[in-house]
């Protein structure tokens, strides 16, 4: 028996956004992303809906199940269709796309339908009123009511000031998660959001213990792991605390791939990297060697 058969704890399914393949969703970058993912040996992958219309859904879910690889989808919300809003047509409308969200990653054979759900994606012009969070949390247990028998989870993900006001940190989500009441939501965190709005990078993963269900792993200035200044050491240590065994996602976005739209909503001004393969070979390195390096630390521990 091998040191690495004696770590405890089970192996997380490690994932990839498409965006660090491809810009859309149409058949053929599907094909591409699909093909990527496998042969850098990834278990998950992970679309975002901004593209949605041109997803083949029977398709993808054929090529999904074809190589036995797991997804999920993710998205956030425009102005006119922001469930945080005071003005129902507006809450209504972003009601609606959500609803279509769901329809879409149920019929691709995704598990987690995650990312802003709750609001406008980008700066807010003031901060949340009452009756919007009123309307997030309404919009959102009434969501999760359709989730459940789809065998859908919904992911809260936790973004950063500059992204939304309904939710910054952790324990905001948590309270909002609460309000909203459904067991099939959970709590998403992203470690490029946690270095502007945390204290630190184990604090939050304590404080959300087994309601953390998704994460996203992603550089502080979402380049390649390691060349920044996040303390993943740290990150990952607190995940094998709390034994975490949901999906790690790596996300990295450069103008390498531009997603029209989306790439300007993210402020994707620089070519962070090139070869986007090579990104995510090393990410996928990165993120396998830390999880073992902390779940053997946390065997020996006393």
């Amino acid at each position: 028996m091998t040191e690495s058969d004696r770590i405890p704890g089970p192996i997380n399914p490690i994932g990839v956004h498409a965006l660090v393949w491809v810009g859309d969703t149409a058949p053929n970058s599907v094909d591409s992303a699909v093909s990527q993912t496998v042969e850098a040996g990834y278990d998950l992958i992970e679309f975002s809906l901004h593209d949605s219309a041109n997803l083949d859904r029977a398709k993808t879910r054929e090529l999904l199940t074809a190589n036995n690889l797991a997804a999920a989808c993710s998205r956030g919300l425009a102005r006119d269709a922001d469930i945080s809003s005071d003005d129902p047509a507006v809450v209504a409308r972003g009601a609606e796309l959500l609803r279509e969200s769901l329809e879409v990653t149920a019929g691709i054979g995704a598990t987690v339908l995650t990312g802003a759900l709750y609001s406008a994606f980008g700066k807010a012009p003031h901060a949340l009123t009452d009756d919007g969070r009123a309307n997030v949390v309404a919009v959102l247990r009434d969501l999760a009511a359709q989730a459940q028998p789809l065998g859908v989870t919904l992911g809260l993900e936790i973004c950063n000031r500059y992204e939304t006001n309904v939710v910054n940190t952790a324990r905001d989500c948590l309270a909002l998660a609460d309000d909203i009441g459904a067991d099939n939501v959970i709590i998403h965190l992203d470690t490029y959001h946690m270095n502007i709005e945390e204290d630190d990078f184990v604090t939050p993963v304590h404080d959300c213990g087994d309601r953390l269900g998704y994460v996203h792993i992603g550089e502080n200035h979402r380049g390649y792991l390691g060349s920044g200044h996040i303390d993943f050491r740290a990150f990952f240590g607190a995940l094998a605390d709390i034994g975490y065994t949901g999906p790690l996602t790596f996300e990295s976005f450069s103008s390498a791939v531009v997603a029209p739209g989306l790439s300007n909503d993210l402020a994707i001004w620089r070519n962070l990297w090139d070869n986007g393969f090579d990104l995510a070979s090393h990410a996928r390195r990165f993120i396998a060697d830390g999880l073992h390096d902390a779940r053997a630390h946390a065997a020996v521990r006393p």
